[in-house]
């Protein structure tokens, strides 16, 4: 099979996207706006950048009118967001924050997820997360206008919280520990898994 991505709605390419780019983490971004209210959304387009300095990015999508989504406007005019990771037994609400609310309206109160208060940043970090990253806006790039249009966020990691109790013997976390999930196609999503081993050529 040969696909051209000039011949695919955009609605297609998106389902070809997201049932091969596999697995895909999600950041569970939490954000306030002007107003000091919160808002909490899933993104699983969604990766590290670098270390130096530390850096991750996520990718917010404009909605179907082609206007930025709640997440991004506020992370345009706070500047701060936090990136929290999804444990499976949060799934459930992390998808219930996918739903489409009047702008203004808290997730956090509307799923009934327990914010807990950042330490360098206004956003509230998930309670529940075993690891979240409060991030300072870095850069935001355009990467086309109108319905479905692209953008990304590169955010600098100022602060990490991590639950010690998904630590490994080693001092890291711990996979089975974390018990995360990730993004499938469609109404699929992830979760553990058998893990392999190699070792990294010098």
């Amino acid at each position: 099979m040969h696909l051209d991505p000039e011949a695919l709605s955009i609605r297609d390419m998106y389902q070809w996207m997201i049932h091969t780019i596999l697995p895909r983490p999600i950041a569970w971004v939490s954000t306030l706006d002007t107003q000091g209210r919160t808002n909490l959304a899933p993104f699983s387009f969604f990766m590290g950048v670098c270390a130096k300095p530390p850096t991750l990015l996520f990718c917010p999508v404009n909605d179907r009118f082609g206007r930025p989504k709640d997440t991004l406007r506020n992370v345009e005019e706070t500047g701060e967001f936090v990136v929290n990771l999804v444990p499976a037994r949060l799934c459930s609400a992390m998808n219930d924050t996918a739903a489409s609310l009047p702008h203004g309206e808290s997730e956090f109160e509307r799923f009934h997820v327990s914010p807990s208060p950042s330490s360098h940043v206004r956003p509230p970090h998930v309670a529940g997360s075993p690891i979240s990253f409060e991030c300072r806006l870095d850069r935001i790039i355009r990467v086309s206008e109108g319905p479905a249009g692209g953008n990304i966020v590169l955010g600098r990691i100022v602060a990490l919280h991590v639950d010690d109790a998904v630590l490994g013997s080693d001092g890291f976390p711990d996979l089975s520990q974390l018990d995360l999930v990730a993004r499938g196609g469609g109404d699929v999503y992830l979760r553990g898994g058998e893990q392999l081993r190699l070792a990294r050529p010098d």
